[in-house]
């Protein structure tokens, strides 16, 4: 049987799945037993009862705050990614479709959106912070305009790759560009939306995380930069896992309303 047909399934897909994890987290266990070996006060690789520990008190409340850092810091961000998410998504789903669909406009915003999308979004961050200041504005335009015109073309290519005789039919039957938008591109776009969607959130969380440590009095990217100026890694890695726990699920989220949206975008495959 070539390996190309073989489909792991159920409890055998897990067990794979989970498998590189695990031997991940035993190769840290080694390496940081070797190291408090030598060194029991050594803060490079914390052993896993140290970093329990320090969650365990950013998990408590602050008596001068009256509030939880890990609870604030999680807030805070999944603040402001979720409103940049938003807004990315609602700006990307009317400029895929229009430059999808119509011509002209894809001739005119066409070269604009893609000289855009080739910008470090981080080289304009100080830009940011001149025009906007260091409020949540800036962090939340930092990631819509890193995220937005990738999935913008993305989402473009994709409606203008729709079968030209499903546009032909449509407006065979009488549809205007407005019912073509709406009955015909719209639900094909839709799926190919949430996946891009979905790809955009690693570097979303990348320039959340990148703002924060600039300028910002709260959130994950905060907490990681502040406590780095002590070598606090039983407090860094667990924010680094929490940060991956978040963004693993917002992806599952994604995945599970497209799926339940639209069924016929993912055929089952069989063996």
């Amino acid at each position: 049987m070539r390996l190309l047909n073989v489909r792991p399934r159920g409890g055998l897909a897990v067990l794979l799945g989970a498998l590189p994890l695990l031997v991940a987290a035993l190769v840290y266990l080694m390496a940081s037993q070797a190291r408090h070996a030598d060194n029991p006060r050594d803060k490079l690789l914390p052993t896993p009862r140290a970093m329990v520990e320090a969650v365990q008190l950013m998990a408590k409340v602050d008596p001068l705050t009256g509030h939880a850092p890990l609870l604030v810091d999680t807030l805070a961000s999944l603040e402001r990614i979720g409103v940049a998410l938003a807004l990315a998504t609602a700006i990307s789903l009317v400029l895929g479709l229009s430059l999808g669909l119509l011509p002209i406009l894809r001739v005119k915003l066409g070269p604009l959106v893609a000289a855009i999308a080739v910008i470090p979004p981080i080289a304009v961050l100080p830009i940011l912070f001149i025009v906007f200041g260091l409020g949540e504005t800036a962090k939340i335009a930092l990631i819509v305009i890193g995220v937005t015109p990738v999935m913008v073309r993305d989402l473009a290519a994709h409606v203008a790759a729709i079968p030209e005789e499903q546009l032909v039919k449509a407006q065979t039957l009488g549809s205007s560009t407005w019912q073509l938008a709406l009955r015909v591109a719209l639900p094909q776009a839709m799926p190919r939306l949430i996946d891009s969607l979905r790809l955009s959130l690693c570097p979303a969380w990348v320039y959340l995380i990148s703002a924060e440590a600039i300028a910002a009095d709260v959130g994950l990217g905060y907490r990681i930069f502040l406590v780095r100026r002590y070598l606090s890694m039983d407090i860094i890695l667990p924010y680094v896992v929490w940060i991956s726990i978040l963004a693993v699920a917002m992806d599952v989220a994604l995945r599970l309303v497209a799926r339940r949206a639209y069924p016929w975008a993912y055929p089952a495959r069989g063996r």
